[in-house]
């Protein structure tokens, strides 16, 4: 195995014949830094995992297999080919970038900043030492803009900046303006890109440009916020409300969490931006520990788009769409405007049934049902989106024979399906999860909408934020329905910060954007808060709600899931790890202000034959929380090697 040295001390007090001896030493790599040791600790700490839990995934993967070191083609290790294949290739990789926005020659490259922008910048550039700016900026407000000129200003005192998005597919773009706004000049700066759709070599060579400071900007999604940089002066964490900064297996951190406890610790700003902030980053603010920035208008003076209701309450929809919404599409169609038709739910149908006996594609595995994906080959498959299991469409039904099988439901598949029939002579692009797939797919694929080459795009959240449609005069939004009464908590902020983004993608470059939400509950606080674009209307009425509930960020919360061939062992398992503060109570010496609720199957009982459960903490002092788990954790670990249960602990979780 491959381990890091983070201390070295009094000999191991276990027998010498259990003690291994070291086998080689990797002294390739410089010694890490000791404020990335203390980001590791405190990772560690506050996530309730072994230091080596966290210490080691933070590396890239070829620092962490012992083939590469040891096997036949090893040849002095990762780090040696690496350097070895970059003399060959003459740093084909690297692009030195220089800021283009020296001066008023350069307006047609670097846009004119409106009032708003120009103090945010002055406010962001302000700040000596660390700081945390929440910058609020409504969809098409020029938020990038922003972040480009403060980087500008970082990478002038010689400083890193360390840009975080929440989604791979989010970087090509930002990483396509950081290059124009940053041309090939004697600046000597230069970019680096950092995620999970690199190959294990691309990620290696990006993490060490960081750490030795040769890349002087780093662009990642959650991963690069444990990247270790010498000269690290400013932190943009775009789109911090995303659920997927929140990593949901091994270390549970939160990136947009762990870059301003970065940003404190090594004293440098951290600018947290969306249009839609997360309830705990905007109760900061209301409580004056973050400075808020807001630009209220759009950069290219355009109005926001007007948000239209489609009560579908006593309407007869025409394969899913409203009269009004078919009639729209076809009026913007014939104008040359491209329509954007959201639904967050790919594959064809959610579910397959027999109309005779009530049958319904079940996954053998899962307590969830399959969901029919076509293909064009014609081999289509029920596919399970818990377990990712497949299997082929049944010519007749199991119980009955009957072959008149029929799709219920509607996703990106048939939807894209339908409006091919619909608009015959539209030319219309479908981008999910199932369309992109392939590398590079989903670029070109956004390449031939901001083209032209696309009249109609049909997409889930992949389509929702980040992206500058110049031509799109409407978004059509079918099925939001499904998520407001959700059982999380959380599902109407999720909800409404989704809804505000996919709306912000109509009429950002001309007059007359508009955005039609078909529903059957139009009078639904999220929904009218969306018709006035009023962000702090609906934060005031969700925080509200959350106080009188006793609710995050008003609580601190952990969760406890436990997992076992049955369910039975997964609750006796939970209600065991509930009662151990009782049985030792003098080491819980905060326990009074702890509260544990009983353990509950999760909704999705049984995920790939595994039956799981969970039981929830909370408290209203953090502190005490921490204190809480960490005795509970150490009694777990003891309990947990009794049983035949896997068990993983989750602080501040996302999704309950």
């Amino acid at each position: 195995m491959v381990g890091l040295v983070v201390s070295v001390g009094e000999p191991p007090l276990v027998p010498a014949e259990q003690c291994r001896d070291v086998v080689m030493v990797l002294d390739d790599l410089p010694p890490m830094p000791e404020s990335w040791l203390r980001m590791m600790r405190f990772a560690s700490s506050y996530y309730q995992r072994p230091l080596g839990e966290v210490v080691m995934p933070a590396l890239p993967p070829p620092l962490r297999k012992v083939a590469a070191y040891t096997g036949k083609r090893a040849s002095g290790g990762p780090i040696a080919r690496l350097e070895r294949r970059r003399k060959k290739q003459s740093n084909a990789h690297a692009k030195e970038i220089e800021c283009a926005c020296s001066g008023s020659s350069e307006s047609d490259t670097c846009p004119q900043l409106n009032h708003d922008q120009i103090a945010a910048v002055e406010q962001i550039s302000a700040i000596q030492g660390h700081g945390v700016v929440l910058l609020r900026g409504v969809t098409g407000s020029g938020k990038t803009e922003v972040y480009l000129h403060a980087a500008r200003k970082a990478l002038d005192e010689g400083k890193q900046v360390l840009f975080l998005v929440p989604e791979i597919n989010l970087t090509p773009q930002l990483e396509s303006a950081l290059r124009r706004r940053f041309s090939r000049g004697g600046s000597g700066a230069e970019l680096a890109v950092l995620h999970s759709g690199l190959s294990d070599g691309e990620r290696l060579e990006s993490w060490l440009r960081a750490y030795s400071g040769e890349a002087r900007v780093l662009l990642g999604t959650r991963m690069a916020v444990t990247v270790p940089m010498p000269d690290l002066g400013l932190i943009i964490v775009d789109e911090e409300h995303d659920a997927s900064y929140k990593q949901q297996d091994g270390l549970r951190y939160s990136a947009r969490d762990l870059a301003v406890w970065r940003g404190h610790d090594e004293g440098v700003p951290v600018v947290l931006g969306s249009a839609t902030p997360s309830l705990e980053s905007w109760n900061h603010a209301l409580q004056g520990r973050y400075s808020e920035v807001v630009l209220n208008r759009r950069a290219r003076e355009v109005a926001l788009p007007v948000v239209r209701m489609v009560d579908t309450r006593r309407m007869r929809l025409e394969q899913g769409f409203s009269p009004q919404v078919l009639e729209a599409m076809e009026e913007r169609l014939q104008q040359g405007e491209q329509v954007l038709v959201f639904i967050n739910r790919r594959g064809y149908a959610p579910v397959l049934s027999c109309t005779s006996c009530g049958w319904v594609s079940q996954c053998s595995r899962c307590t969830a049902y399959t969901v029919l994906h076509r293909a064009r080959t014609g081999l289509h498959r029920l596919q399970c989106h818990h377990c990712g299991g497949y299997a082929r469409v049944p010519r007749a039904c199991p119980d009955c024979g009957d072959q008149d099988l029929k799709p219920m439901g509607r996703g990106t598949q048939r939807i894209e399906e339908i409006l091919a029939e619909r608009f015959p002579d539209a030319r219309i692009a479908r981008i999910d999860a199932d369309s992109t797939r392939i590398k590079g797919s989903a670029e070109r694929l956004f390449a031939q909408v901001h083209s032209g080459e696309v009249d109609i795009l049909v997409g889930t959240q992949m389509v929702a934020k980040g992206h500058d449609f110049a031509n799109l005069g409407l978004v059509a939004v079918l099925n939001a329905d499904s998520m407001l009464f959700a059982h999380d908590f959380r599902a109407p902020e999720r909800l409404f910060a989704q809804l505000m983004q996919v709306s912000g993608r109509a009429g950002r470059h001309k007059e007359g954007g508009v955005v039609m939400l078909q529903t059957d509950y139009p009078d639904q606080p999220v929904y009218r808060a969306l018709q006035k674009h009023d962000y702090p209307g609906f934060a005031r009425y969700a925080l509200d709600e959350r106080r009188s509930l006793g609710l995050p960020p008003f609580a601190y919360q952990a969760l406890l899931m436990a997992e076992g061939r049955e369910l039975a062992q997964a609750l006796e398992f939970l209600q065991a790890a509930r009662g151990l503060p009782e049985q030792n109570s003098a080491a819980y010496t905060t326990h009074e202000h702890i509260m544990l609720y009983d353990p509950v199957p999760l909704r999705v009982v049984r995920v790939a034959n595994v039956e799981r459960a969970q039981l929830l903490v909370e408290s209203q002092s953090r502190p005490a929380l921490q204190r809480f788990l960490a005795q509970w954790s150490e009694d777990l670990f003891t309990l947990g090697r009794e049983g035949r249960v896997r068990y993983s602990l989750e602080v501040d979780p996302f999704e309950i």
